[in-house]
């Protein structure tokens, strides 16, 4: 997302832009596959940041304008309802704020005021500013309140949705997600993830821009500080004088041929990576009485948000999405149900298994996610037996699928824990955009293309 946004300012600028795309579709972590004629969407459960047509200040409203598309372009249907169920307390949301609020002063009085100094904190914060520092997260909401439960409710969906560190999150990081969880809300476009890209592609496409798909860079080759030379997969020769690589941090130093093996790219691979079923079935959720667009659970005493140490996934805490559950125009459904489940993984030991044991532990796995969520849902009419009658088609992605499609290593699909805020490498003209870069979902994904291109590539 965030190379398709830097290729169409280059575009639209008169430059020459060159997309590399190792794989045969574009999206990265936002993409959608096809089995057996069943079409899956991976990554986006929700465009968050939404914003209605025309506010101002708005990100969406200002990366449209960068990119010279149309608001309507997007397909843009808002959520229903969303909610944060733990043992103890649940906290349902929408896309009006004011009601979130309501939730918070009900369920903790005590905590309210403070809460609200939070947000007023949160709304004056330049979260976008490329050279901020950072800091904890936990800290300063401690600051604000003393409600540990009230910290977890709130950590966990902006973690799940955002967190490269565990258990804690660095403080712009937590501002950029709690805005466009919170203060924006989420959306979708009907046809998923495709129409996003189609968009993306189209609007490249028409101003001339170049794509080159399977086509990976296998190495950067630099001279003076300045990087020169990409050498492709098949051993192809491009030069350039402006790189921006959306690969991730410490995979894109390990490209570089003055530093593959730097204690900088050791010391900043991330942990967190996930595990995702996706289920499609023979109901429309609200009919099994399942109305929430998002549920982000935890049946733990208390919340961890870290990659499992003893076990390949941890089933007690995670995601479940159920993208029918929009606000689409009148009348239209999608043709099917969709139940997707992302849960914390082991950065490590999927990586470790046999074919045949791998393929074994995601089937015995979906089973147990499966029973996690349904332990989860409201109005428990559905077994695992009955649900997996209605069963039309499902699939589940690891670790493992996640490295291999987008080159993360340990399948970390947030990147590196300590982000390159301002896009800078060792090298003069080489620059970071995307996850690493710091700006989280899709809209920080193609603001992050957009500003680190405006600042180095087009101010010269």
């Amino acid at each position: 997302m965030s190379g398709l946004a830097s290729g169409i300012r280059l575009a639209l600028a008169g430059k020459n832009p060159l997309i590399l795309e190792r794989h045969n579709a574009s999206g990265g972590l936002n993409s959608f596959y096809s089995i057996d004629g069943e079409k899956y969407d991976v990554g986006l459960h929700a465009l968050t940041n939404y914003a209605p047509k025309g506010t101002k200040g708005a990100p969406l409203t200002k990366l449209l304008r960068q990119l010279r598309i149309p608001y309507e372009a997007f397909d843009l249907s808002e959520q229903l309802h969303s909610k944060i169920h733990f043992p103890d307390c649940t906290l349902s949301f929408n896309n009006d704020f004011k009601y979130f609020e309501s939730q918070i002063a009900e369920a903790f009085p005590e905590s309210i005021d403070g809460f609200r100094k939070l947000v007023a904190e949160i709304v004056q914060y330049d979260a976008f500013n490329l050279e901020k520092g950072s800091s904890a997260t936990r800290s300063i909401l401690q600051r604000h309140f003393k409600n540990p439960l009230l910290e977890s409710m709130l950590l966990c969906p902006i973690m799940y949705y955002g967190s490269a560190t565990e258990n804690d999150m660095d403080f712009s990081q937590f501002v950029i997600m709690f805005r466009s969880l919170f203060l924006e809300g989420f959306a979708r476009p009907f046809n998923g993830v495709r129409t996003l890209i189609k968009v993306l592609q189209d609007k490249y496409r028409s101003l001339g821009g170049i794509r080159k798909m399977r086509c990976g860079v296998a190495q950067i080759l630099s001279k003076n500080q300045r990087a020169h030379t990409v050498i492709l997969d098949d051993g192809t020769s491009i030069h350039s004088d402006q790189i921006i690589s959306t690969a991730g941090y410490s995979e894109t130093l390990q490209l570089c041929d003055d530093q593959p093996a730097s204690q900088e790219c050791q010391n900043n691979i991330g942990t967190m990576t996930f595990t995702e079923t996706i289920t499609l079935f023979d109901a429309q959720p609200a009919d099994l009485g399942w109305e929430d667009t998002i549920i982000f659970f935890n049946r733990s005493p208390e919340f961890n948000y870290r990659s499992p140490r003893q076990q390949l996934v941890d089933p007690d805490s995670g995601v479940i999405c159920f993208p029918n559950n929009y606000a689409y125009p009148e009348g239209a459904q999608l043709e099917h149900g969709i139940l997707r489940i992302t849960a914390q993984a082991h950065n490590q030991a999927w990586f470790e298994l046999a074919e045949a044991e791998y393929q074994k532990e995601k089937t015995d796995w979906y089973e147990r996610l499966q029973a996690t969520a349904l332990s989860v849902l409201p109005q428990h009419s559905e077994s695992c037996q009955s649900m997996a009658q209605r069963t039309l088609a499902k699939d589940m992605f690891t670790p493992r699928t996640i490295k291999k499609y987008t080159g993360h290593l340990n399948g970390a699909i947030y990147g590196c824990p300590k982000k390159i805020k301002n896009g800078r490498t060792h090298l003069e003209n080489l620059y970071i955009a995307g996850t690493d870069q710091g700006f989280l979902g899709i809209v920080g994904a193609l603001l992050s293309g957009i500003s680190i291109t405006n600042k180095y590539c087009l101010t010269q």
